[in-house]
């Protein structure tokens, strides 16, 4: 876009869009109304466009709770899978082949996998978004940037597994798919303007061939507030607590944060209690809900506490993996010198091109070639295939790193 357009369509004013063009649809939760669902789509053309709606602020599992579709000729459809998600396979069905429209798809796939459906072509607002180096990228942003129209926002950290689901959050949820193939054809058309069609398309072909990522270890470590605690017996009090939370959370399907704040965590290692009545003494701990389990809690800080010496975790995690860039002065010279030289490269390469550094070359790439370097035999275009770059991002950036890495390695 030259600055000419951009001022062109600065001027364009955003029109508030505050409800669906056809009304808010009926929540559709029972076989019969699948099937339905599955006829009308089936009968319309076009990419389908999808969103859903979680409750991760309030549930263990990361679920959906509501699966928005739309489809040109079909409209737009507000689907609860909870109470019947065998009874999807219609939708299921018609749903695998044609392209999916989603915005951040990263955030939806995971549970629409988990309730079966199978993506196989999908087109990412947000992602294309990056690859155009648009200045905000969530739908909003995108939607009044290429549409000039504007989204009623506001619901989306709410409890979508509460039923019945109020009025409000269901034009919401509608209103989050109204515009996407809209939108997709806006974006699309700016890609192929741009040149990046193409780099969309291997983009969104990773996005789909992406494994899961693997458990973090130690995830106790992450407890808020848990820094402020130096001794290795008060950390070993954090994971006890940290993984008692944890059970009940996943057994009751209810966020973690919910069962009990990190801060009480941190607050009862530190104290240390030694009886119901020390315990109960200390903040959230003396609430009613608390209160009737101070025994369960107290019982993970005793064993913590007669935890042997050999058994209490390190003050620091042992190191797994690639360590930060950060941390590698002054025992990793080398990898330390590539990145110094690499990392600049990238980043005035990204500003040239006009990509977010991230998107040019993934950090991890950045950090796995400079850490281990180019193996004998390899140009430096194929050790970035190896690492996981795309063919368009080798393209660009193979030269410019090589080049960087020369003035190290040689």
């Amino acid at each position: 876009m030259t600055d000419s357009d951009a001022d062109q369509a600065a001027e364009i004013p955003v029109v508030a869009l505050t409800t669906p063009r056809d009304g808010v649809p009926p929540v559709v939760s029972t076989p019969d109304e699948f099937a339905s669902v599955a006829a009308r789509l089936a009968a319309g053309t076009g990419p389908i466009a999808v969103d859903t709606e979680r409750a991760s602020g309030f549930k263990y599992s990361q679920r959906a709770y509501l699966v928005q579709l739309r489809r040109t000729g079909s409209g737009s459809f507000l689907v609860d899978p909870i109470d019947h998600p065998e009874a999807l396979a219609p939708v299921i069905d018609v749903m695998t082949g044609p392209q999916w429209i989603l915005h951040a798809a990263d955030q939806d796939l995971p549970c629409l996998r988990e309730l079966g459906f199978v993506c196989e072509n999908v087109f990412d607002t947000e992602l294309a978004g990056r690859l155009l180096n648009v200045p905000k990228v969530n739908l909003a942003a995108m939607v009044a940037e290429f549409l000039h129209l504007g989204l009623a926002k506001g619901h989306g950290a709410a409890d979508w597994s509460r039923r019945p689901l109020p009025d409000d959050w269901l034009n919401y949820a509608a209103l989050d798919v109204e515009v996407l193939v809209e939108l997709r054809d806006a974006v699309n058309a700016a890609l192929r303007d741009a040149g990046r069609e193409e780099w969309a398309a291997q983009e969104f072909a990773a996005v789909l061939s992406r494994p899961q990522p693997e458990p973090k270890t130690e995830r106790w470590r992450r407890t808020s507030g848990i820094h402020d605690l130096k001794s290795t017996r008060a950390l070993a009090m954090v994971r006890e607590l940290w993984t008692t939370r944890e059970e009940i959370a996943r057994r009751r399907d209810i966020a973690p944060g919910r069962i009990l704040p990190d801060s009480a965590i941190v607050n009862a290692a530190s104290a240390a209690p030694r009886t119901t009545a020390d315990l109960t003494a200390l903040p959230v701990f003396s609430g009613p809900r608390q209160r009737r389990q101070a025994s369960m809690w107290l019982d993970a800080i005793e064993r913590a506490r007669t935890l042997p010496d050999a058994d209490l975790p390190p003050k620091k995690a042992p190191q797994t993996g690639v360590p930060p860039i950060n941390r590698w002065e002054p025992k990793h010279p080398l990898p330390a010198a590539r990145a110094k030289a690499v990392r600049p490269a990238v980043k005035g390469l990204a500003e040239t091109v006009g990509l977010p550094t991230e998107n040019l070359l993934a950090p991890s790439i950045v950090r796995d070639l400079c850490w281990f370097g180019v193996h004998e035999g390899v140009d430096v275009a194929g050790r970035l295939a190896e690492l996981g770059a795309r063919p368009w991002q080798v393209e660009i950036a193979a030269d410019a790193v090589e080049t960087a890495l020369s003035t190290v390695d040689d």
